[in-house]
């Protein structure tokens, strides 16, 4: 059974960082693309970053280019959503996803499984 685990969300003023933490389990980590996803209230779930693999090739919207990085720690089954200078339009829920494919493209279709997500609130 795949679980896919997030933590790190919370409150923080605009400016401010978080890091998001996506556990994973039930699956061969390193043989997943992993991406992050977020959906604010009233507003379709969006694209946010994507890591292959090695963890070497990643892939940003272009609304978190220069402020978010993802990355991944194979040996802990984890990936990660560094988020700085937040912005209030960053309020959210946050999304990993696991995806067997190599190029799984920025639509929700090209993943297979997700977490529950967790809040991040971003106060002006």
């Amino acid at each position: 059974q795949v679980q896919l685990v997030e933590s790190g969300g919370g409150l923080v003023q605009a400016g401010g960082s978080l890091r998001l933490s996506c556990a994973a389990s039930g699956l061969t980590f390193g043989s997943y693309t992993m991406g992050w996803f977020r959906q604010a209230p009233g507003k379709e779930r969006e694209f946010v970053a994507f890591i292959r693999w090695s963890g070497d090739s990643t892939y940003y919207a272009d609304f978190v280019k220069g402020r978010f990085t993802t990355s991944r720690e194979n040996a802990k089954n984890t990936v990660y959503l560094q988020m700085n200078n937040l912005k209030p339009e960053d309020t959210a829920i946050y999304y990993c996803a696991a995806s067997p494919r190599w190029r799984p493209g920025t639509g929700s279709q090209g993943y297979d499984y997700w977490g529950q997500g967790t809040q991040v609130t971003v106060s002006s």
